[in-house]
């Protein structure tokens, strides 16, 4: 069964990280997943930033406001960690980090409300000071992030609710970390480097190699899948095989009301598991998951 998704949504759940100066680029270029080096104005990057040992700590939705600053939305309860983190690296490139999320205004556009209508995944444009930045699809629907200061009006069309935006965020498939997540996953375990999250030409940046032997030497074990839970479950709760409730195969990370009822959650899961099915959210007494199939291939499928 299929759901309107048609409208705009504010975003009060994300926030925005402005690196200014002429490195702007070049540093989170050595910094992220993605690569910034060669960042258009008409492009986005979805990234992540890393651990040394290659667990995610972030995930940004990244873009140019101009040659010499750049924006990268994040959860915003990972925000201030991630701002003091990433900081730590600037040294002596010529580029400064600051939290600019009360500088703008964020919102999610869906459906008829998307300029454009569909357009590739990390497409940019830009309207007069508002950015637009299309996002994978969900429920059949375009759907994009409108990015624009704060003192701007706001885009005009049909009121979304923002719960049923963020269920748009998980029928996309593509996961945005929060903090019950940070040093969960590589960011295979998520999908990322299906989704356009991860550059594997790119030159080096914290936890690459543990990214790379995860690529290419075949020891990813976890991936990513859309389930359908009847009550509601939490992010970072542990998922079980029924048949097995000492030892979690998976872990909860994204959940949003199903428009239908229930629950609808993003879940990593070890893959030998999902092929098993019989899952459930917590041990004694748990949630049985249902999984569903993903909007996009994998990698290792295209």
């Amino acid at each position: 069964m299929t759901y309107p998704l048609n409208g705009i949504a504010p975003l009060s759940h994300l926030g925005v990280i402005r690196v200014e100066g002429e490195d702007a680029a070049k540093f989170l270029h050595g910094q992220l997943t993605q690569d910034f080096a060669l960042l258009g104005m008409d492009q986005a990057r979805l990234a992540a930033f890393l651990s040394a040992k290659g667990r995610m700590q972030a995930s940004f939705i990244g873009f140019k406001r101009s040659a010499t600053e750049v924006l990268l939305v994040c959860s915003r309860d990972l925000l201030p960690p991630t701002l003091k983190r990433l900081s730590m690296f600037v040294l002596r490139a010529k580029a400064k980090l600051t939290d600019a999320t009360n500088d703008f205004a964020l919102y999610g556009l869906a459906g008829d409300a998307v300029p454009g209508g569909s357009q590739p995944a990390w497409t940019k444009t830009d309207t007069g000071s508002a950015s637009v930045i299309h996002l994978y699809p969900a429920n059949g629907q375009p759907r994009a992030l409108w990015v624009a200061p704060a003192a701007d009006p706001a885009p005009t069309g049909p009121a979304l609710d923002e719960a049923l935006w963020r269920w748009s965020e998980v029928k996309s498939g593509v996961a945005t970390l929060t903090t019950p997540l940070v040093e969960a996953f590589v960011p295979q375990m998520l999908n990322y480097e299906s989704v356009g999250g991860v550059n594997f030409k790119k030159g080096c940046y914290p936890g690459q190699e543990v990214v790379a032997r995860s690529q290419f030497r075949g020891t990813l074990k976890r991936r990513a899948y859309i389930a359908h839970a009847a009550a509601e479950v939490a992010v970072g709760a542990e998922v079980f095989n029924t048949a097995d409730l000492e030892q979690p195969c998976g872990t909860v990370v994204q959940v949003a009301p199903a428009p239908g009822g229930g629950f609808d959650t993003i879940v990593s899961l070890q893959i030998s598991a999902a092929q098993e099915g019989n899952l459930q959210v917590g041990a004694a007494g748990g949630v049985a998951l249902s999984l569903g199939p993903l909007p996009y291939p994998l990698l290792e499928d295209i």
